[in-house]
């Protein structure tokens, strides 16, 4: 394997590590001690569900509080772990744990993966990612313990708890509850709700904000451009999204703002999503494309995307110059963020169309809603994820894929050169 990655780039290292993982994983999932006896586990079905753990998604084509025993729910856990952290910062991580020193080659992958802009401070940075992991699951875990000890076994909600906690955390919207009916039965449960709503905008904010919230105590005046950015924009689709979902849809405050989180790449339900209006799964959709922030669980094209491109429209509709918070917004920002949505509307519709065609008997508006949460790694569904043939499964797994690593990184597995070394002259094109 040394020989093979050695001459890898650091992206294709990373999608090659997750495409291990998530065979590893559907392999793992077929063993008999992890499916429950009489229960007939299609493969198609364990790469499925094996690829919405790794990528944090959450869409099922099995339930897997129905079809997998504990020894199955707990490798579930893993992949998901596994994959919210992601590969490289998980192998860094194991590595410290052996005692040894992480090499060059390999802080230069979880710089990559993490979005990090140096390779200073990486181990350090990786042993603040487990401790902070650690320290909101295991609160997230003993919080969800009141709940769901109410309605269930203590060893079982023990378990339960664990498992949602983990699930929250890494923006997967997988529950081992049973019956398909996700967090539905605790829509009334305020606390449960709330803090599944924290453990997800936690994990979805990034490793580097939290980070660096915890270093200048809470300090506005102290964060940093990205911060801020996050920080703005994250609140912003949060309080849109809730007031949008409550004008549309006859559902509590509690719910339009548990969904307005979830939606941001968690995809947890306490309402029934098939009987969401056309508007309200519209709503759903935009901010399961915006996603989470970089560095974090989640996907999307990222809330720091979405900052710079309306910051883009901005300056080109005013003439002024880009910029936020006293800072000027980097020259190739905008173009970057122009590229990667670009590329993830050619997914989304790439994908739409071809959903369509393997799948006529189905409404245009389920059909685009499933696309965009498996791009956005999301997990949520109008209910016609089970019912999906075999190439529409297949397609749904290349998607999820595709929006974990992000569109930017799939197109740069396919740059062979380091550049060009000529130059031409600048033509003319009229825009607009």
């Amino acid at each position: 394997m040394t020989k093979i990655t050695k001459h890898l780039t650091p992206p294709r290292i990373i999608a090659l590590g997750f495409a291990l993982a998530i065979l590893l994983g559907s392999l793992l999932l077929m063993l008999p001690c992890s499916v429950r006896p009489g229960v007939d586990l299609q493969y198609i079905d364990a790469l499925y569900t094996s690829t919405s753990a790794v990528c944090v998604t959450g869409l099922i084509a099995v339930d897997a509080g129905d079809t997998f025993t504990p020894v199955g729910q707990f490798i579930l856990g893993a992949l998901i772990q596994i994959g919210g952290l992601g590969v490289t910062a998980v192998g860094a991580g194991i590595i410290l744990l052996m005692g040894r020193r992480v090499n060059l080659r390999g802080r230069n992958l979880v710089r990559e993966a993490m979005n990090l802009d140096s390779g200073r401070g990486v181990v350090q940075f990786v042993r603040s990612i487990f401790a902070t992991t650690l320290l909101f699951e295991g609160l997230g875990a003993l919080l969800s313990l009141i709940s769901f000890a109410r309605t269930r076994p203590m060893p079982e909600a023990i378990g339960i708890s664990i498992f949602h906690s983990v699930a929250a955390f890494n923006n997967s919207g997988f529950d081992i509850l049973g019956g398909g009916k996700n967090l539905i039965p605790y829509q009334q449960d305020v606390l449960l709700n709330l803090v599944t709503c924290a453990l997800i905008i936690f994990g979805g904010i990034g490793f580097l904000v939290i980070r660096e919230m915890w270093s200048v105590r809470f300090r506005w005046k102290k964060f940093s451009m990205h911060t801020k950015v996050v920080l703005t924009t994250t609140a912003f689709l949060l309080i849109v999204g809730t007031l949008l979902l409550k004008a549309t849809e006859d559902i509590t405050w509690l719910g339009a703002f548990f969904h307005s989180v979830s939606a941001r790449t968690a995809g947890f339900s306490t309402y029934p999503l098939g009987q969401f209006s056309t508007a309200g799964l519209l709503v759903l959709i935009v901010l399961m494309f915006v996603g989470a922030s970089p560095g974090s669980t989640g996907g999307g094209i990222k809330t720091t995307t979405f900052f710079t491109l309306m910051q883009g429209i901005k300056s080109a509709a005013t003439n002024r110059s880009e910029k936020a918070f006293h800072y000027a917004i980097p020259r190739d920002s905008f173009r970057k963020a122009a590229v990667i949505t670009l590329l993830a509307l050619g997914v989304v519709v790439t994908g739409t169309y071809l959903m369509t065609v393997f799948e006529p008997q189905l409404e245009l508006r389920d059909i685009l809603f499933e696309v965009v949460s498996a791009f956005g790694t999301v997990g949520l569904s109008t209910g016609i994820t089970g019912g999906l043939s075999i190439p529409s499964k297949l397609l749904s797994i290349l998607i999820m894929y595709i929006g974990r690593l992000g569109p930017l990184t799939i197109a740069t597995l396919w740059h062979f050169t380091r550049g060009e070394r000529t130059r031409y002259i600048e033509g003319n094109i009229s825009i607009g």
